[in-house]
């Protein structure tokens, strides 16, 4: 057990420390690749998606094992219509000021285990990913924009899943080591904005 808390621990300090190489030159985007390696290489990226697969862990452990699908297919979808969005043009306000704040916000759910509808859930997530799209569009342009997206939504996909394997695989032990992690990424959160 001790093993696979540092490995964690590990991973996270990683991913805290590792410089924000997440926003990459528009010029060089338009592939699925790039799309798919997008959100491996920021920070903000990786602690939001896999704080919501562990959310949806922790709704699906208190009964509601739908979260597990729809708490992920929300973000993911609710992304993509925000990246749509800035494709097209349309402006969203303060969109780096709310993805640092799903950071803290969803950190801050984690680490509370908070329990709510699975539907208030979904909403909670589709907001965070409605700015998280748009940012992804906003950069792009629309060169590749297709390939770019449907790489990015897949990568996220699997970042959702590595976060619900963590979260079911470390409630066999205590439900209070994703509650750890979700206060450790809400700190990391907090060092994004003051970094």
């Amino acid at each position: 057990m001790f093993r696979r808390l540092s490995l964690s621990a590990a991973i996270l300090a990683a991913t805290g420390t590792a410089p924000a190489f997440a926003h990459l030159n528009p010029a060089e985007h338009g592939s699925f690749l790039a799309g798919f390696s997008h959100p491996f290489f920021g920070a903000d990226h990786i602690l939001v998606m896999v704080s919501v697969g562990l959310w949806a862990a922790q709704i699906a452990a208190s009964g509601s094992r739908r979260a597990l699908w729809i708490v992920p297919s929300a973000f993911v979808g609710t992304m993509a219509v925000g990246f749509l969005l800035a494709i097209a043009g349309v402006q969203l306000p303060f969109v780096e000021p709310a993805i640092l704040a799903s950071v803290i916000a969803l950190g801050l759910l984690v680490a509370i285990a908070a329990k709510l509808p699975t539907a208030a859930c979904a909403a909670i997530v589709g907001v965070f990913a409605l700015f998280h799209g748009h940012a992804h569009g906003g950069e792009l342009g629309s060169a590749g924009a297709l390939q770019f997206g449907i790489g990015f939504m897949i990568a996220t996909a699997v970042l959702h899943l590595a976060g619900i394997a963590l979260g079911m695989g470390i409630a066999r032990f205590s439900p209070y080591i994703a509650r750890v992690l979700g206060a450790v990424t809400a700190l990391l959160g907090l060092s994004l904005i003051f970094g």
